[in-house]
């Protein structure tokens, strides 16, 4: 029977962390954020051991590799307080943005930044990793199905020297995450603009989910830790501190345990699943976090088409996709109000006033009724041109000209009119019999339109003299 029952779903999501929490490490280093690249390698490092211990010692107790427990039982105590002391200099970072006092951070600012950040996110783990070697009581210890643990003497300087870094440092976390949100309710309104302005890789998405994973690690850091210090000493007898000689005879030692023994006991069952998962866990969530954002999703399509360059297959240029949505009326974008539908025709807007006849004099009877009958019906009234009043006419007579109109004025030009040539009648199947806009009222064209006649008559109108020829056309 196999030690583990759940085998091979540690390994599994193990590797899964120690990949995917990575991902998003190329945008967050452009962003000088120290805290998140520091998080992101601990926590996948972290899932690195869990993977390999797990598939050295699925099966076995004995002592495989030596050296790689050695490093891997103090990277395992670096961890457990690297990745609160990240989330400590992600919440320092919010809340100096949330309550920036200046518009720019110079360079030396930054890098000053820069520092104090790496020494809390590497130099503090480190040197809870040195201090552990004061309590430690032999080399390490080995479980079936586990792999490689650290020894921690139970003795009074082991919890602070070891044991109160994690809840510690959550306490501080909180207290910033606190600040922070303050901070954020007091300059809500300008708040957009101290983002962008203060920090050039910080956006107001990568802010709050740097906010929900601060505060998400909060929750489970203080109790975890809490619950772990309990947990560890729980039916262990707190042995007092002698003298170094005593705490660290027979050093060398390697203290290996079956797990049909170690499963046995509830307490450090418990506490042994939680040390594994709590990585797979800090690397699943970060991943939520950032691995969907619009950032992320533009690096994974860069990568996608790089891989499929070697094969032959390149993405379509923009150009071609804009023209696609032409021809197909699939729009990428929100149309211009100056773009053109090419589907439909122009609207009609109706005129203002409604049509309503005026009374002719009797003197203008005969010109009205030549001057429309060269009016094209379907292309509307707007290519002929009819005087409006009564006072552009004149009951002169006007020489006639076959073919020809001819406009003058009161002053005419010293060069001669030019001949227009007359409108050429559109056939009425051109235009489909729908789309008249222009077409008077019906029965308004027999109260001035004399089409009986197709002789071309004489009128004289004013200065503007018009020959026209009319037509009989039947609709």
């Amino acid at each position: 029977m196999h030690a583990d029952p759940t085998y091979p779903l540690l390994p599994v999501f193990a590797f899964l962390g120690f990949v995917i929490v990575l991902i998003p490490l190329p945008w967050h280093l452009q962003a000088w954020n120290a805290g998140t690249c520091v998080y992101m390698i601990w926590t996948s490092l972290a899932c690195l051991v869990q993977f390999v211990n797990s598939i050295l010692w699925k099966d076995t107790v004995l002592n495989l590799a030596p050296v790689w427990c050695d490093i891997s039982t103090k990277f395992i105590i670096g961890a457990g307080v690297g990745i609160p002391a990240s989330t400590l200099c992600i919440n320092r970072r919010l809340y100096k943005i949330t309550s920036v006092r200046t518009v720019s951070v110079t360079p030396d600012e930054k890098r000053r930044a820069l520092i104090v950040d790496l020494c809390i996110s590497i130099g503090l783990p480190v040197l809870v990793m040195i201090l552990h070697y004061v309590v430690q009581g032999h080399r390490f210890n080995i479980l079936q199905g586990v792999g490689c643990l650290p020894e921690i003497y139970n003795t009074p300087p082991a919890y602070p020297l070891v044991f109160m870094w994690p809840p510690l440092i959550g306490c501080v976390s909180f207290v910033y995450a606190f600040l922070t949100l303050l901070g954020f309710l007091k300059h809500r309104i300008q708040f957009s603009e101290v983002v962008s302005s203060n920090n050039a890789g910080m956006t107001i998405s990568r802010y709050f989910r740097l906010m929900l994973l601060c505060l998400s690690e909060m929750v489970c850091t203080i109790p975890i830790g809490v619950y772990s210090i309990y947990i560890n000493t729980a039916g262990v007898t707190l042995s007092p501190w002698i003298s170094w000689a005593n705490t660290h005879a027979d050093f060398s030692r390697v203290l290996m345990i079956p797990a049909v023994i170690w499963r046995q006991n509830r307490s450090f069952l418990i506490s042994v699943v939680m040390g594994q998962w709590v990585y797979i866990f800090a690397a699943f969530l970060f991943f939520a976090l950032f691995g969907f954002a619009d950032e992320a999703k533009r690096h994974y399509a860069m990568v996608f088409w790089w891989v499929m360059r070697w094969f032959g297959i390149h993405p379509k240029p923009k150009s071609e996709k804009m023209q696609f949505s032409k021809l197909s009326g699939i729009s990428y974008g929100k149309p211009s109000p100056s773009s053109p539908d090419f589907h439909s025709l122009p609207p009609y807007s109706p005129p203002s006033a409604p049509y309503t006849p005026r009374k002719r004099p009797e003197s203008l009877s005969p010109s009205l009724a030549g001057s429309f009958g060269d009016v094209d019906l379907e292309r509307g009234l707007g290519h002929a041109k009819i005087p409006a009043t009564q006072s552009e006419f004149s009951t002169e007579d006007a020489e006639s000209v076959d073919g020809v109109i001819i406009i003058s004025d009161e002053c005419p030009a010293s060069t001669p009119p030019t001949p227009v040539a007359p409108l050429r009648p559109v056939p009425p199947a051109a235009v489909p019999a729908y789309h008249r806009p222009f077409s008077p009222p019906p029965g308004a064209a027999s109260d001035f339109l004399d089409l009986s006649s197709s002789i071309p008559r004489k009128a004289s109108v004013g200065s503007i003299s018009i020959i026209v020829h009319t037509e009989t056309r039947t609709f």
